[in-house]
């Protein structure tokens, strides 16, 4: 090897050459440096150095011919779970930030959280790089392999037990508009998938000449092809134009550590009062369709049982505008333990009448509700999130229709970031509304990342997406992801908007995860006849 690849060849050298303590600590850098190319970092170019570090260290473990089919799996689950670890820990350490927020109870807890999370879902990625193990030759095969293998992973992290897809692979890409428009074709983890083909491909560059060329040039090819369409599907396809209908998203910037104090329970509705009657800003439209917006359970108090509050949200719209806002629903049972809270969203229409509500449908364990309850409770854990009662989950996605007939599909916080999960009656909805309340987690990278998925969703889905979050960042995007409003994070404010109008119906909205299954089971066959093909095995 000569020229520019003799100077790259310490990385591929160190990761070949390590074993034992030296290969995990690799493997945990190499996790890290993926974890960069998440938001707010969004330096995706990273994964070009992360993932071929991650198929050489694979190639070094298995460079023993003698290993038994055992040994073999061991070992890739061993670079693998290192390798999550150090990605999920790196992606995800935020979350401590929510153990902060009563933190005379929850303190202690921050560590084992912050190190838990990442131990249990690298076993994913373990599990993936055990089975790529198995299959594990030379040559381009193994990039097909390690991209199947981990792309699945992320498929299965995404829908066992309640499903947690944060972070997924696609979203490695976030920061670039134009590569996430991919995603309206195949969804996100077929993103995934063509991410993870690209960024692994520079471990063909240490190969033999030909398979280097052909596979690294197929990798380029792709990563041009998927460049070319989001350009054209951001500039040449037609714009809708603009719906008739305005919002106004509030966004109070309340911490959590006070929102419910008792003693400021009237401030904090005062404070959505008085932004939500603030002077229209230039982006509103006189005259328009108006829906003012407050974020996830806004109020500190069961809101439909309060007449004073519907009252004053009655005088607020004054027979003109709606209101969508988050608000803990009480169904009230005959004893107080036979009572149910749900995580809701109503709509209140222009005279002040409640003409609609959601119930959350998918709740965040440990923070809505507390999964093998007993057990956590003997141990003095409880769930984190403050309010009255234990939520419930609701029974299904229902849309909110606005008083010109146009639907909204509701989304409450954590479900933004589940692809699968909004399929809604009725039909084709005409926005996405999503109400949330990152405040839990601060100035972190946590509001960030929850942004990047529910823009993903936009895009996925072809419709415009509007976002009231307590501290932020709330926004009104397009239906290609581009911003039309945005507030930034910890920013108490009001964002006035017309909502773009919706696409067609993208190619993933009507085939769904088809096009996905597909693409594995076509390289799973390429990879099979690499491996399988004589000429194949001696590149």
């Amino acid at each position: 090897m000569s020229g520019p690849f003799a100077a790259l060849s310490a990385v591929p050298n160190a990761c070949l050459l390590a074993w034992g303590g030296r290969r995990r600590l690799y493997a945990v850098v190499a996790g890290v440096v993926a974890a960069l190319s998440l938001p707010p970092v969004d330096l995706s170019v990273l994964l070009l150095l992360a993932i071929p570090g991650l198929v050489w260290l694979l190639d070094g473990a298995l460079s023993d011919s003698d290993l038994t089919r055992r040994q073999r799996m061991l070992r890739g689950f061993s670079v693998g779970w290192f390798f999550g670890f150090g990605y999920f820990l790196a992606g995800l350490w935020w979350v401590g930030s929510a153990f902060l927020v009563d933190g005379d109870r929850y303190a202690w807890l921050m560590p084992f959280a912050v190190t838990a999370m990442p131990v249990g879902l690298a076993l994913f990625h373990g599990a993936a790089l055990a089975l790529a193990a198995l299959f594990w030759t030379p040559g381009g095969s193994r990039i097909l392999v390690l991209a199947i293998t981990l792309s699945l992973s992320d498929w299965l992290r995404g829908h066992v037990l309640t499903g947690f897809p944060w972070n997924s692979f696609g979203y490695g890409v976030a920061g670039s508009l134009e590569l996430s428009q991919t995603a309206s074709l195949v969804g996100l983890y077929g993103l995934g998938l063509l991410v993870l083909l690209i960024a692994a491909a520079p471990a063909l560059l240490t190969g033999e000449l030909k398979t280097r060329w052909r596979g690294f040039g197929a990798a380029t090819l792709l990563l041009v092809a998927m460049g070319v369409f989001g350009l054209w599907r951001l500039h040449a396809v037609e714009e809708p134009g603009l719906s008739d209908l305005d919002v106004r998203i509030v966004q109070p910037a309340i911490p959590q550590d006070e929102k419910w104090v008792p003693e400021n329970r009237d401030r904090v509705f005062s404070s959505y009062l008085d932004l939500s009657s603030r002077p229209l800003g230039e982006g509103a439209r006189v005259g328009a369709e108006r829906l003012i917006i407050w974020p996830e359970s806004a109020v500190p108090f069961l809101l439909t049982r309060t007449p004073t509050a519907l009252v004053a949200i009655s005088a607020l719209l004054h027979g003109e505008n709606q209101l969508a806002t988050g608000a803990i629903r009480l169904e009230q049972g005959e004893t107080p333990e036979a009572s149910r809270y749900y995580n809701s969203l109503y709509l209140f229409d222009p005279d002040g009448e409640i003409s609609g509500a959601y119930d959350k449908l998918h709740l965040v364990p440990f923070g809505e509700y507390l999964p093998l309850s007993e057990i956590f409770e003997a141990l003095g854990i409880s769930r984190l999130v403050q309010g009255p009662g234990v939520f419930e989950p609701g029974f299904a996605r229902m849309p909110l229709t606005l008083r010109s007939g146009k639907t909204l599909l509701p989304l409450i916080c954590y479900e933004a970031i589940f692809p699968n999960e909004l399929a809604m009656e009725g039909g084709r909805p005409d926005l996405i509304l999503n109400v949330t309340n990152d405040a839990w987690f601060g100035h972190t990278a946590g509001p960030y990342q929850h942004l990047a998925q529910a823009r993903l969703r936009a895009i996925e889905q072809g419709l415009p997406l509007v976002r009231a979050a307590n501290t932020g960042i709330s926004a009104v995007v397009d239906a290609k992801g581009r911003f039309v409003t945005r507030l930034e994070l910890g920013e108490r404010a009001v964002a006035d908007a017309a909502v773009p109008k919706a696409l067609q119906g993208t190619v993933y909205t009507r085939l769904g995860s088809i096009i996905y299954a597909i693409l594995l089971i076509l390289l799973a066959i390429l990879a099979s006849y690499y491996r399988y093909n004589p000429y194949s095995r001696k590149n």
